[in-house]
């Protein structure tokens, strides 16, 4: 079942953010991932403009999306579920529920160039490699140089 999230859910959020980006370790540039993956604070700060929703199983959230409409695009800015729940549709359901409620024409996602299930992923539920990613993480994303030059967008259009 899909719920939506509020501040008061970030230590769920955090939760499911921190232990599916654990497959980000020894994956991802060693300069770029931290343990945990995400600040609870970083957290806060971002529910501030991004609006989440959790897939929920026996009673926990186990699976969690945050998307956030910039000018003309929206962005899905997590995606993520506990690595137990994995591969039983609930990050399509999630994705799905998400383009649903998109207000604007196109959906993107950065990911990192090197996570290839994550990029398999998203292809796989129609979106397609932007040949122009670096100008689409400068504009709408807020990102070190660093993380611009080891990720890449895809894109829908809705």
């Amino acid at each position: 079942m899909i719920i939506e999230l509020s501040p008061i859910d970030v230590d769920v959020i955090y939760t499911v953010i921190n232990q599916a980006a654990t497959a980000y370790k020894r994956v991802i540039p060693d300069d770029r991932y931290n343990e945990p993956y995400m600040l609870i604070h970083e957290l806060a700060a971002e529910m501030k403009s991004i609006t989440f929703y959790g897939w929920k199983e026996k009673g926990q959230v186990v699976g969690v999306i945050g998307f956030q409409p910039i000018e003309d695009v929206t962005l899905i800015r997590h995606t993520y579920v506990l690595p137990s729940y994995q591969r039983k549709g609930i990050g399509t359901r999630l994705l799905d529920h998400a383009k649903r409620l998109t207000k604007t024409k196109y959906l993107l996602v950065g990911k990192w160039k090197s996570a290839s299930w994550a990029i398999d992923f998203y292809q796989k539920c129609g979106f397609g490699l932007m040949p122009n990613k670096d100008e689409l993480l400068e504009r709408y994303w807020d990102i070190p140089r660093r993380q611009i030059d080891t990720s890449v967008v895809l894109g829908i259009s809705i």
